[in-house]
C-alpha cells in the first residue's frame, strides 16, 4: 500500500503545475492550427471535428502523463530533478509528432474524391492541369477516364459546359503514351495519325486542337486541325509530315481523304464531338463515309460525345461502336437539360426596340464580364454589332482568319460583346462569359440549351436573357422540353440602368488621381455658388454625364420602346379578340390615337388587353376613359400574364422590323450536302 500513496503523491499537481499544463494545452492547439498541412482547410469546420481534435489532443496528453508517471516511479528522486529539463523537451517533441500524425490523417480524409492525383495521369500532364488551375476532374471526366483508358468504346452525354472535351483528351493522351495504344502508335516522319476527332464547327476544332497541344504537347504528341476557310496546302503539308492527332470538320476531312492526304489505316481512336450538331448542319453523309473507312471495329476505339441523343446519333452508335460499348449519361431522364448554374430570364421586346434595349441589358446583367448576343441571321449579326458600342460580329460569311482574330480578341478582353449566329453556340469555352442574350426564341430546344450554355461553365454562374415579341413568339415548348423555368421580368427601366451606370461612373471617378483636385477646385466652387444646387445634386449630374446620360426616358414594359408607357384596358366583360379591344378604345378616343397604339396583346385570363401609348398621349387616354361606361385604363407597373401566339412551329419568325429575323433563306450553312432522313427538316430550313 505504501506504493499507492507514493503514486498519489507524485500524480497530484500543484497550482503551478496546472498552469504549466494549461499553457501546454494552448501550445498544442496552436500547433494544430499552424501546421502547414491544416492551413488549407476551410474555416467553416463543424463543431464535431473541432471536438474530435480536442479529444485526440487530450488523449495524447493523457498518454504522456501516464508514461511520465511510470517513469517517475522507477526513477530516483535525485535523477528526476537533474533530468527534468530533458524530459520536458522530449515530451513536447512526442506530443508534436503525434499531433502532426492526427492532422495528416484528417488531411487525407478530406481530399477531393475526383482529385487528379487519384487517376493514371502522367506527371507532365498533371503539371499542365495544375498550371490551368485544375485540381480535380469534373463528373463526366471522372466517370469516363478509366473506361476510355481501359479500351472501351463510349457514348458520353452531359450538360453543356461540363467538360466533355477533356473527358476524351486526357485518357487518349495517356493511352498513347503510357497505355494500351502506346505499342501500336506510329513514329517518325510521315507517320499516320493514331487519333481522329470530328467536330461540327471550325471554332470548336481550333479549341480542341489547342487542348491537345497543351496537354499532348507536354508528353511529346503532335496534333493538327483541318477545316474549311483556311489554306488547304498548309494542312496537306502537316499531314504528309505526320502527326499523332487530327482534329477536323467532316467536309475538310473528307476532302483530304479523297486526295489521299489522310491515312486512317493506323487509327486507334476516333472521336465524334457534338454529334447531334453535325446532324443538324447536314454532315450525315460525310460522317458516315469517314467512319466507314475503318472496316474492322476491333482495331479502333470509338468515342461519341453529344449533349442530346436524336435518332441518327443512336444509329451511328449502334453501327460504328462495338456492342460492348459503355454509356456515361449525366443527364438521363432529368427534366432539366440546360445548365443549372444559369439564371434563365425572358423579357418582352418588339423587334424595333432591340437595338435600344440590348445595351441596357448588358449594363445591368453582364457584371462587367463578356456578353454573347445571338441572332438568327448573318445580316442581323453584322447590323446589330455595328449598333452596339465596341461589339464585333461572328458568322459564316466572315473569312476564317478574321473569325480567329475576332475570337482571340474576345477571349483576351480587347472587346467584351460578341454578336453571333449559331456558329458560336456549340462547344466554345470562353472564360468569364457572364451574359447570353438571344434576340428571339430559337426554333428548337437544343439550340436554346447550347446557346445558354455558353455561360455558367465550369461551375461558374451566369445569366441567359431571351427576348420575345408577345404577339408572335411562343416559348412554352422550350420551357417544357428543356426543363427551364423562365423568370418573367420587364425590361430594365432607365432609372435602373442609370443606377448601374452610376456605380460604374463612381468607380471611374474614384480612380482619378487626387492631383487634379487643385486644378478644378475653383471651377467646382463656382458651380456650387452659381447654380444654387447642393454638392450632392451637382455630383449626381456629374455621374450622369460620366455614365453617358443627359436625361431619363420612360420605357414600355410590353415592347421595351423608349418614351412609351404600357396601359391595361378592361371593359367589364371578357375581351376575346384584339378587334374588340380596338372597338372599345374608339368609343372615347380619336381614330388617329387608336391607330397609333403599339403591341396590343390580350391577357392570359381573357379579361383585358395591354398596349403601349406614347408618353405624351398618356393623359389623353386616362382622361378619355371617363366618357366610356365600364371602361378602365391604368398604367401597369408589372406586366400581367399574356396569351401566347399559337404557331405550327415555334420561336420567332414573321413580323417586320429591324431585327425581326423572318424565316427562310440561306443563313450561313457550312455545307451544301444535307441529309433529311433524320433531321426532319425541309428545304426551307435554316442553317447557321
Amino acid at each position: 500500500m505504501p506504493s499507492i500513496s507514493l503514486v498519489d503523491a507524485m500524480v497530484s499537481t500543484s497550482p503551478k503545475d496546472k498552469k504549466e499544463k494549461k499553457v501546454k494545452n494552448q501550445t498544442l492547439m496552436e500547433t494544430l492550427g499552424s501546421d502547414p498541412l491544416s492551413a488549407g482547410k476551410t474555416k467553416k469546420e463543424s463543431k464535431s471535428k473541432k471536438e474530435s481534435r480536442k479529444r485526440k489532443a487530450s488523449d495524447v496528453e493523457d498518454e504522456e502523463e501516464k508514461s511520465e508517471t511510470s517513469s517517475e516511479l522507477v526513477e530516483p528522486a535525485a535523477n528526476s530533478k537533474v533530468k527534468n529539463g530533458e524530459v520536458e523537451s522530449e515530451k513536447k517533441k512526442k506530443k508534436k509528432a503525434k499531433v502532426e500524425e492526427v492532422v495528416v490523417e484528417e488531411a487525407k480524409v478530406e481530399e477531393h474524391p475526383n482529385a487528379v492525383s487519384k487517376y493514371r495521369i502522367s506527371e507532365p500532364v498533371k503539371a499542365k492541369l495544375k498550371e490551368k488551375g485544375i485540381e480535380a476532374l469534373f463528373p463526366i471526366q471522372a466517370m469516363t477516364f478509366d473506361i476510355v483508358l481501359d479500351g472501351c468504346d463510349l457514348v458520353g452525354r452531359a450538360r453543356t459546359g461540363q467538360g466533355k472535351t477533356l473527358a476524351f483528351v486526357l485518357p487518349i493522351i495517356e493511352s498513347l503514351t503510357n497505355g494500351p495504344a502506346k505499342s501500336s502508335r506510329k513514329t517518325g516522319y510521315g507517320k499516320a495519325p493514331s487519333v481522329l476527332v470530328l467536330l461540327p464547327t471550325r471554332e470548336l476544332a481550333v479549341q480542341v486542337h489547342a487542348d491537345f497541344e497543351i496537354y499532348g504537347g507536354a508528353v511529346g504528341l503532335t496534333a493538327c486541325s483541318i477545316y474549311g476557310g483556311s489554306a488547304f496546302r498548309s494542312q496537306e503539308l502537316q499531314l504528309r509530315r505526320g502527326v499523332d492527332i487530327v482534329i477536323g470538320t467532316p467536309g475538310r476531312v473528307k476532302d483530304h481523304l479523297e486526295r489521299k492526304n489522310l491515312d486512317l489505316t493506323s487509327l486507334k481512336f476516333r472521336v465524334l464531338d457534338e454529334a447531334d450538331e453535325m446532324l443538324k448542319m447536314g454532315f450525315v453523309d460525310d460522317v458516315e463515309l469517314i467512319l466507314g473507312q475503318v472496316k474492322d471495329l476491333t482495331q479502333v476505339q470509338t468515342l461519341l460525345f453529344s449533349a442530346t441523343l436524336p435518332s441518327w446519333v443512336k444509329e451511328i452508335a449502334s453501327r460504328f461502336l462495338k456492342p460492348s460499348k459503355k454509356t456515361a449519361d449525366l443527364v438521363g431522364n432529368e427534366k432539366m437539360k440546360a445548365s443549372t448554374n444559369v439564371r434563365h430570364i425572358v423579357i418582352p421586346c418588339s423587334s424595333n426596340a432591340r437595338s435600344q434595349l440590348i445595351p441596357d441589358i448588358i449594363r445591368c446583367y453582364s457584371s462587367a464580364g463578356r456578353t454573347i448576343v445571338f441572332t438568327e441571321t448573318k445580316d442581323s449579326a453584322s447590323e446589330l454589332s455595328g449598333l452596339l458600342p465596341g461589339a464585333r460580329a461572328l458568322h459564316g460569311d466572315i473569312q476564317q482568319a478574321q473569325r480567329e482574330i475576332t475570337l482571340s480578341g474576345f477571349r483576351s478582353g480587347k472587346f467584351m460583346t460578341l454578336v453571333a449566329t449559331n456558329v458560336a453556340a456549340r462547344g466554345l469555352d470562353i472564360n468569364d462569359v457572364q451574359l447570353i442574350i438571344q434576340c428571339e426564341p430559337p426554333r428548337d430546344v437544343e439550340a436554346y440549351i447550347h446557346r445558354s450554355g455558353r455561360t455558367g461553365r465550369a461551375g461558374n454562374s451566369g445569366v441567359a436573357v431571351m427576348l420575345y415579341d408577345p404577339r408572335r413568339s411562343n416559348f412554352s415548348k422550350i420551357e417544357r422540353e428543356s426543363g427551364v423555368k423562365f423568370e418573367h421580368i420587364s425590361a430594365p427601366q432607365p432609372a435602373d440602368v442609370a443606377k448601374a451606370a452610376g456605380v460604374e461612373a463612381a468607380e471611374i471617378i474614384n480612380q482619378i488621381s487626387d492631383s487634379v483636385i487643385p486644378a478644378f477646385k475653383a471651377a467646382a466652387e463656382d458651380l456650387l455658388n452659381t447654380f444654387g444646387l447642393s454638392a450632392v445634386e451637382l455630383l449626381s449630374k456629374a455621374l450622369a454625364k460620366a455614365a453617358g446620360y443627359s436625361e431619363i426616358k420612360s420605357r414600355s414594359l410590353l415592347t421595351s420602346m423608349e418614351n412609351c408607357v404600357t396601359v391595361l384596358l378592361e371593359a367589364g366583360k371578357p375581351i376575346y379578340t384584339p378587334s374588340f379591344a380596338y372597338g372599345v378604345l374608339r368609343r372615347f378616343l380619336p381614330e388617329e390615337k387608336v391607330e397609333a397604339i403599339k403591341g396590343l396583346t390580350l391577357t392570359a385570363d381573357g379579361l383585358g388587353a395591354v398596349f403601349d401609348v406614347a408618353a405624351e398621349d398618356l393623359d389623353l387616354f386616362l382622361a378619355g376613359q371617363e366618357n366610356a361606361a365600364n371602361v378602365k385604363l391604368e398604367v401597369v407597373t408589372a406586366l400581367p400574364p399574356l396569351q401566347e401566339k399559337v404557331q405550327r412551329g415555334f420561336g420567332g419568325g414573321g413580323g417586320g422590323g429591324r431585327f425581326s429575323f423572318g424565316r427562310g433563306g440561306r443563313n450561313g450553312g457550312f455545307s451544301d450536302r444535307r441529309n433529311d432522313r433524320f433531321s426532319g427538316r425541309g428545304r426551307g430550313s435554316k442553317r447557321w
